[in-house]
């Protein structure tokens, strides 16, 4: 549908579709009312502990300040996913990382799904995207866009354009985003239409690079300290002591620190970051940069070789410079928002806009002896969240409801009378807002949180959680633990309750609680790609079979997990004499799950093999580490067997039923399997999948399973091998092209 022309138009096909589909806090307004334009400022990690309306005592935000003074300040507002890329996908689209598609950095964006701009076009709505987007993928649903390539820079960033070049301006990144969009409001918009304008800061990321004129803004402060600078991670998950975000450990010499040359403390720095923002400068600007840097990195190095401080006073005196080049990134995003606030004004577009303020993630100031993101802890589960709409939301508002980032999307169609399409998990907060911001009673009283990267820089593990108006708890996979907090007790996060016998009761209404957010956002693990690069030995063998499928042109491959790599021992005179002289690959990881395989298919772990046929049988761990549901078991084997048809469209998939373990059929574990084995043989309905299934081969006339054939009840012995193959070779022999004599 093209964009209306006619205002009149619109304001009519608003409201008819919006009667069509749902009521919105619009409807209820006169059918003159033009529908509002909206301005979503969006900045890069900023923490609301460096934000004046939600109490910082760190900086001053008197712009930021400004909107919510004038409108309405959200205290629970939290993301779904707490890094870049994926926070802003699941703001797009309404959704949680799994369903949205793009769970971690380094993932590409699927424009081509549902987004709330494409929706807003389609009800008349102009669409503009200027600063950083970090998705992969070329923005889609904007009528105008201008975006940092990545992450971008700081200092003389480039800009990727619509027709895909990139053009370099001269500046400093965020005023360079505020000039854009200002010229944008002033220039390049329809006026006839209203406008959703999308100011996206990288500022305040990481190396914190403050502009020019704040350099020296908190030279004479001395930063407050936060009370958990110096955590040694007790009474928590020993994951935490693992994490690769420390000021005291993992601050940069270059990067983050801002000296020059080579790192002349290598036991307080790390290295291996220069600072690229400082190789753009400019002469004029690398002057002025050093002229505030270099007399006090000098001082910091004279106190070092004359050894008069200490291990925690290095890490103080990190945390400040720190701290100081962060908030003088914050200092010139406010800036940013003075300005446009200052044109609203002027311009007559104040009444009529709504002004969004919010930011990707919260972020570490020190708590925990951290910086950046990533863990479910408060400091970056919460994000900034501030709206103003004059005459609409009560100036000084104060929202204590718990809302998320997958709310914005629906809101935002709310506002202007778009559909809000079933498929999106986020809830409208447009029909409460105005009535002193207090939720209806069919809020929701509890947020789901999921952390997907794995073996990342950082080393934050995979892990999610539940958060409520009290209480949180996490769950980390790679060590099966739960951490539980009671957030009015202990509001730092000091120490886990998991284990103790006074909050028993609590932490089983908060599993179940859990449990019941991934029913109700349909998370199913086995399906949502995930590494184990975190094991050392599994990332090895990970590459050295990618390596393998790059070298080799096998004509049959086998996939799986600890049974399928055994045929290189157990297996392996059978192999020798069955399977190696066909062209066989081994692609089988022990431990595997069905999550596991789909993240090596989906990370080039298949390399350029183009097979005849592929075996496949994987899932057995899904039940034993996990007794998942096999109806998830099942529909990750099915995501396999999708994605080996897509990337291998001519190889045939030989799937094989998951084997029988445990001693006898009343085992749970083969019960297990056999229900997930009921739910996928009829992939076999597919003309390039063909079933297998050799249970019955490896059990006794009693269906008990013999040690002779599975020592431990579940793994193959030499005879299990031949009994494997035996079943394979007449499947597998009409699956061979004829190889040239």
């Amino acid at each position: 549908m093209k964009p209306h022309k006619s205002f009149a138009a619109l304001v009519v096909f608003a409201f008819v579709a919006q009667a069509a589909t749902h009521k919105s806090a619009v409807a209820d307004e006169p059918a003159t009312t033009p529908p509002p334009n909206v301005l979503f400022i969006f900045s890069d990690d900023h923490a609301t502990a460096a934000i004046g309306a939600y109490g910082s005592q760190v900086n001053q935000t008197p712009h930021l300040d400004r909107i919510a003074g004038e409108g309405l300040l959200f205290k629970n507002s939290f993301c779904a996913n707490s890094i870049c890329g994926p926070s802003r996908a699941c703001i797009l689209t309404g959704l949680h990382s799994h369903k949205n598609g793009f769970l971690r950095n380094g993932n590409r964006f699927d424009g081509s799904q549902f987004t709330f701009p494409k929706a807003l076009q389609q009800v008349g709505y102009q669409t503009a995207l200027l600063g950083k987007w970090h998705l992969g993928s070329n923005p889609t649903g904007f009528d105008y866009w201008e975006i940092l390539p990545g992450q971008g820079h700081y200092y003389n960033p480039d800009f990727i354009q619509m027709d895909g070049t990139k053009r370099r301006d001269q500046g400093y990144v965020t005023d360079l985003i505020t000039q854009k969009t200002l010229r944008w409001l002033k220039d390049q918009r329809n006026p006839d239409q209203p406008f959703f304008l999308m100011c996206q800061h990288k500022a305040p990321h990481r190396n914190w690079s403050p502009p020019i004129r704040h350099l020296d803004l908190f030279d004479n402060a001395d930063i407050r300290v936060p009370a958990t600078l110096m955590d040694d991670y007790t009474g928590r998950s020993s994951l935490l002591k693992e994490n690769e975000m420390t000021i005291a450990r993992h601050f940069s010499w270059a990067h983050d620190a801002k000296f020059r040359g080579e790192n002349r403390f290598p036991k307080h720095f790390s290295g291996g970051y220069r600072n690229r923002e400082y190789s753009r400068m400019t002469a004029e600007q690398k002057a002025q940069w050093d002229k505030h840097y270099e007399p006090i990195n000098q001082a910091f190095i004279a106190d070092m070789n004359a050894e008069r401080l200490s291990d925690e006073d290095i890490t103080r005196w990190k945390y400040q410079r720190y701290m100081k080049d962060y908030l003088g990134c914050v200092q010139a995003v406010d800036d940013s928002v003075g300005q446009l606030l200052e044109y609203l004004d002027e311009s007559g577009l104040a009444e009529n806009t709504i002004v969004i303020y919010s930011s990707d993630q919260g972020f570490y100031l020190g708590e925990h002896g951290w910086y950046d993101k990533r863990w479910m802890f408060e400091p970056s589960l919460k994000m900034p969240l501030m709206m103003r709409w004059p005459g609409k939301i009560k100036p000084g508002s104060v929202c204590h409801s718990l809302v998320q980032n997958i709310d914005y999307a629906p809101t935002f169609l709310d506002w202007a009378g778009a559909e809000i399409p079933a498929s999106v998990q986020g809830e409208s907060m447009a029909s409460w807002i105005h009535d002193d911001a207090l939720a209806p009673e069919t809020w929701r009283d509890a947020i789901y949180y999921a952390y997907y990267e794995n073996a990342a820089s950082h080393n934050v593990p995979v892990h999610d959680g539940v958060r409520n108006d009290r209480y949180k708890l996490m769950f980390f996979p790679r060590t099966g633990e739960y951490n539980l907090f009671d957030l009015d007790a202990d509001p730092d996060e000091m120490r886990s309750l998991d284990a103790d016998p006074n909050y028993a009761d609590i932490l089983k209404q908060m599993r179940k609680l859990l449990v019941q957010q991934r029913d109700k956002y349909q998370v199913n693990p086995a399906i949502i790609p995930a590494t184990r690069a975190d094991e050392d030995w599994w990332a090895k063998r990970e590459r050295q079979l990618r390596n393998n499928a790059n070298r080799q042109r096998p004509r049959i491959a086998f996939i799986g997990d600890s049974i399928t790599q055994s045929w290189e021992n157990a297996g392996k005179e059978v192999w020798k004499n069955r399977f190696e002289a066909l062209g066989a690959i081994n692609l089988g990881i022990s431990g595997d799950r069905t999550e596991h395989v789909l993240w090596r298919l989906t990370h080039r772990g298949l390399g350029k093999i183009q097979p005849d046929a592929v075996v496949l049988m994987i899932g057995t761990n899904n039940t034993g580490h996990r007794m998942q549901d096999p109806q998830q078991v099942a529909q990750g084997i099915t995501a396999i067997v999708d994605e080996l048809s897509s990337r291998l469209p001519k190889t045939k998939i030989v799937l094989s039923a998951i084997f029988p373990r445990g001693e006898g059929p009343s085992d749970i574990y083969r019960k297990n399997n056999d229900a997930i084995n009921a739910r996928i043989q009829h992939l076999a309905e597919r003309e390039n999948v063909i079933w297998m299934d050799p249970s019955k081969a490896f059990l006794q006339d009693d269906e008990t399973l013999s040690r002779k054939i599975m020592p431990d009840l579940l793994h193959l012995s030499p005879q299990g091998y031949q009994i494997w193959a035996d079943a394979l070779e007449p499947v597998l022999e009409p699956l061979l092209t004829p190889t040239a004599s």
